[in-house]
């Protein structure tokens, strides 16, 4: 899942049929959907937010978290260092590392009201979109640099 979404998706990959779909595991629009196991502690509860419009299957080894907050702000939060920090405590085993989806309550999140999760998910998402969208944060970038160097170039030759 994580090698092929980030922090939300609002498209599939992949469909099944319908008896596949009514025997599988589903998630809702704004559920988090997270891998409880891995190959390290690392990629373990790796998740995204389902912000698709319909029901979607899910296979196994994964949690579905439904909540009443931002998804994008759940996604995000399950990817902070501060999530990481307590997942470590619950990930347990040797060559397959799993959390049990009922620890998961254990973990504490930082809650704000949900206007600040979605003034929160706007700057988290303009940094996400500079740094990995080549289209728009490369050539931000580029550009950035280029004022720069025609800044201290025009500096460096005003004598």
């Amino acid at each position: 899942m994580y090698t092929h979404f980030g922090v939300y998706a609002d498209k599939t990959l992949t469909f099944v049929n319908n008896d596949v779909f009514a025997k599988s595991k589903t998630a809702k629009p704004g559920d988090i959907v997270m891998a409880v196991t891995s190959e390290n502690v690392e990629d373990v509860c790796s998740c995204t937010a389902w912000l698709g419009n319909e029901e979607i299957a899910v296979s196994g080894h994964t949690a579905i978290i439904s909540h009443n907050q931002n998804a994008k702000y759940m996604s995000y939060f399950f990817h902070s260092a501060a999530f990481f920090e307590q997942k470590k405590r619950l990930a347990h085993g040797t060559k397959v590392i799993e959390v049990t989806p009922s620890k998961l309550g254990d973990i504490r999140i930082m809650l704000p009201t949900i206007q600040e999760q979605e003034r929160i998910v706007s700057i988290l998402d303009r940094f996400d979109s500079l740094c990995n969208d080549i289209s728009s944060g490369l050539p931000a970038e580029i550009e950035a640099r280029q004022k720069q160097y025609e800044y201290y170039r025009d500096k460096l030759l005003s004598f």
